[in-house]
C-alpha cells in the first residue's frame, strides 16, 4: 500500500514494526493469541497530521484492525467496534499517523493467521500530563479551549478512555505493546521521562499486564530529543526509536 511521508522519520515507523516482530515470543497469551493489539497515544503526530489521500484508503489489509476510541462524526465508525484500519486512525478529522505505517508494516511481516489491532487516543498539543490519571483535570483546566474540546471527545479524560478501550480489546486479543509519539510540548522539561514512566506503570496496573512482556516504544522527534533518547534509563522496558 503506497504511503506518503509524514512529519517524522520513516525509519522510526519501520523500527517500531521490526522491534514489535522481534518481541512477539516474549508475550503471554489470552483470548485470541493471534490477535496482537497495540495501544497508541501522544499528541499531534500520533493523531495524524498529513491529510489522508484517496490512495491511502485503498489496499489496507483486513488483518489490520482499528478499535475507534470515539464515534466518527459521519457515523461511519462507532466507538468500541472493530473495523479495518483505513486511515484516519485517531478521529475522523485527523490524518495519517505512525500507527498507520506501524500496522501495515507489521501485518506484512507476520504470518497470514495473525491480525494486528490498534487503539489510538491522542490529543494535539498536549503535554504528557494529559495522560496523568490523577492530575489530568488540573492540567486540562489550564489549557486553551480547542485542546479542552479534543479532551472532551474522550469524555474529558483521555487516559481513562484509553484504558476503557484497552479493556474491551482484551476480550478479543492480547495487548503486545504500547506506542508513544509525544514530546514536542514538554520533552525538554526535567520531569518528562518520570511522567511517561508514570503513565506506563498505570497502564500496566490498570490493564493487569506483565511489564516484562509489554514493551514501550517511544518515537523521537524530527529535531532529536535527548530526553526521549534517554527514556530507557528511566523506563527500562522502553525503546527510543529515531
Amino acid at each position: 500500500m503506497k504511503r506518503k511521508p509524514i512529519s517524522m522519520n520513516l525509519s522510526m515507523i519501520t523500527g517500531f514494526a521490526l522491534l514489535a516482530t522481534s518481541i512477539l515470543s516474549l508475550n503471554g497469551f489470552s483470548q485470541d493469541a493471534n490477535f496482537h493489539i497495540y495501544l497508541a497515544f501522544g499528541q499531534s503526530n500520533m493523531e495524524g497530521y498529513p491529510e489522508v489521500q484517496a490512495q491511502d484508503k485503498t489496499g489496507v489489509n483486513a488483518r489490520f484492525q482499528l478499535l475507534p476510541a470515539v464515534d466518527w462524526s459521519d457515523g461511519s465508525r462507532k466507538k468500541g467496534t472493530w473495523t479495518t484500519a483505513i486511515p484516519p486512525l485517531c478521529r475522523s478529522s485527523t490524518g495519517l499517523c505512525p500507527a498507520d505505517y506501524f500496522g501495515c508494516t507489521l501485518v506484512d511481516s507476520l504470518p497470514a493467521g495473525i491480525k494486528v489491532g490498534i487503539i489510538n487516543v491522542s490529543v494535539a498539543g498536549c503535554a504528557i500530563d494529559m495522560f496523568d490519571k490523577v492530575n489530568y483535570q488540573s492540567y486540562v483546566k489550564g489549557q486553551a479551549s480547542w485542546l479542552q474540546d479534543i479532551a472532551n471527545l474522550y469524555g474529558g479524560n483521555p487516559y481513562a478512555r484509553l484504558v476503557e478501550m484497552a479493556k474491551a480489546a482484551q476480550k478479543d486479543g492480547v495487548i503486545r505493546g504500547i506506542l508513544l509519539h509525544q514530546g514536542e510540548t514538554d520533552a525538554g522539561s526535567s520531569g518528562w521521562a518520570t511522567n511517561v514512566k508514570g503513565v506506563y506503570d498505570n497502564l500496566i496496573k490498570d490493564l493487569s499486564l506483565d511489564a516484562t512482556k509489554t514493551p514501550f516504544l517511544a518515537g523521537d522527534l524530527l529535531s532529536p530529543s535527548t530526553a526521549i533518547q534517554n527514556l530507557p534509563k528511566t523506563l527500562p522496558n522502553s525503546v527510543s526509536v529515531p
